[in-house]
């Protein structure tokens, strides 16, 4: 006998309801999506949320299960849209029978996600109904539609992705600054985009690079600014160590701006790295008003390298300390490691002392270097200073030379010369670049005359902090009438470079360089 097919058409059925609850209203949600914070798009998100709850109310066979909805994020990855989720888990749960939305590209750029919520979806007779395209995934046609134009939305999306990058880098081209100064403290922008100095936020900026040059480790400042109150750039009271080392190395703040630090790798999920050279970075000099000057800023990276190579006379990494005024200047003159402060025991006696920290380490083998009462190198520092006001007229004369000797010029027109070499570099650069052809040979050469020029500049700024130095030396003489009777830990943090111990001894350098040698 033939075999006989008959066909069972399917019921038309939808959401999770079952047959005898076919009366029962449909719960119905929808979803809303925009992708920035601009105040046209919140408009728009207002507007979505508006008209999908009129929208859905006005049916009298639906029943609002909400408009979930997502304001200011990307489409291209769902990790981060809160509203999205919450409604995939209700629908899950069986409280969301349909789901309406304006179109595929405000449901998923990412052909993978979209097509993976669909299907989970599906899975619960859940249809989802894209206004744009007509699309209902329940449809026959629907998942075949859904795979082509999710597609091309992904392709959108790379497209968007690849034009904002393009836009970006032809700023960067033209020197046009792109800050996110939400959390920069000191800028902010004006009407034009430009960034400008915020008075307030300015003196704590200089206040930092003022510590720091003085001697306070991150820590110290970090430490004042909490208890004085003062809020970093998010708004927060607590300060993190790392947020002050990017204040203390970042460009920006003696005028100049280096762009495009880190790049894109994925357009999907917006994964940034640093850029260590795989996309070209432009450098633009005077770009904005300055909050510290250029010799300030490079007189701090001067000191954040000395601190960092700090080490023994052996070679063993040391780290700096600024909790005590003679911390990381004292120097042993056998081994060449720096002295520490320590509580001492000696015999039930109890005592403040220096030690070498060879000699605390490895023992008396190591480095036989004296131990020195706290008191008595104080002293020291006492005798030394009263040393430059007893003779300071003698002195004076001599500050006065080598205020003379020091003059922080260009030397020979040299950064001018560079400046020019590497405009024309660059303008090459561009052309070769744009044509799609190897510029590597070009892009050396610019970081080739940028390291040369940053030389010079360091050098500059280590003359001009001589004169300053000598400066301050100066004002000091002129205005120390009396002798000192008392250890002063900030004259010793203002004046004193290092200290060097030797066996018949002390050796005191000041910052202006004059020297001192006090008998032990």
């Amino acid at each position: 006998m033939d075999s006989k097919v008959i066909v069972i058409p399917a019921k038309k059925k939808i959401g999770n309801t079952i047959t005898k609850e076919e009366t029962k209203k449909l719960k119905v949600a929808a979803y809303a999506r925009v992708s920035t914070d601009s105040d046209e798009q919140a408009t728009s998100y207002e507007a979505q949320v508006e008209h999908y709850t009129s929208f859905i109310k006005k049916n009298p066979e639906w029943e609002f299960a909400g408009v979930f909805a997502d304001e200011g994020v990307s489409g291209t990855y769902t990790k981060k849209r809160e509203g999205f989720n919450r409604m995939i888990e209700e629908a899950l749960k069986g409280n969301i029978d349909y789901i309406i939305t304006k179109s595929i590209s405000r449901f998923a750029r990412n052909t993978l996600d979209c097509l993976k919520y669909i299907r989970k979806l599906k899975e619960h007779n859940i249809p989802v109904y894209f206004e744009k395209e007509n699309i209902n995934t329940m449809d026959a046609k629907g998942e075949v539609l859904i795979t082509i134009m999710a597609s091309l939305a992904q392709q959108e999306s790379q497209s968007l992705s690849q034009n904002v990058k393009l836009g970006f880098q032809y700023r960067f081209q033209q020197g046009q600054i792109t800050v996110n100064h939400n959390r920069f403290l000191g800028y902010t922008k004006d009407e034009d985009g430009k960034l400008v100095i915020v008075p307030e936020e300015e003196k704590i900026i200089k206040r930092i690079y003022r510590e720091y040059l003085e001697g306070s480790s991150l820590r110290d400042i970090k430490e004042g600014l909490e208890k004085d109150k003062i809020l970093n750039g998010a708004g927060n009271k607590k300060w993190h160590i790392s947020n002050l080392d990017q204040i203390l190395t970042n460009e920006k703040y003696m005028g100049d701006a280096l762009l495009q630090k880190t790049y894109t790798v994925d357009f999907l999920n917006k994964k940034r790295v640093v850029n260590d050279g795989i996309a070209p970075q432009y450098y633009v000099e005077n770009s904005h008003e300055a909050i510290i000057p250029k010799e300030i800023f490079m007189r701090v990276q001067e000191e954040k390298l000395r601190r960092a190579n700090m080490t023994s006379g052996k070679g063993k990494r040391r780290v700096y300390s600024s909790k005590y005024a003679l911390s990381s200047i004292v120097y042993c003159s056998n081994c060449g490691d720096i002295y520490r402060r320590i509580k001492w025991n000696n015999r039930g006696k109890k005592s403040t002392v220096w030690r070498c920290c060879t000699r605390v380490q490895q023992g008396p083998k190591a480095c036989n270097a004296d131990t020195i009462k706290e008191e008595d190198l104080h002293q020291v520092t006492i005798d030394a200073i009263n040393r430059l006001i007893e003779e300071k007229i003698e002195l004076k004369e001599i500050v006065n030379k080598n205020i003379e000797k020091v003059i922080s010029k260009d030397p020979e027109g040299k950064i001018e010369e560079i400046d020019n070499e590497m405009l024309e570099v660059q303008e090459e650069l561009l052309k070769v670049a744009n044509a799609k052809e190897d510029y590597s040979h070009l892009a050396n050469r610019v970081q080739e005359l940028r390291e040369e020029k940053e030389n010079i500049l360091l050098g500059l700024a280590e003359e001009q902090a001589t004169q300053n130095r000598l400066q301050e030396m100066k004002v000091f003489l002129n205005q120390q009438k009396m002798i000192l009777y008392e250890y002063d830990e900030s004259l010793v943090r203002k004046l004193i470079e290092r200290i060097e111990v030797y066996e018949e001894e002390f050796k005191v350098i000041f910052k202006s360089g004059l020297e001192v040698e006090i008998d032990r």
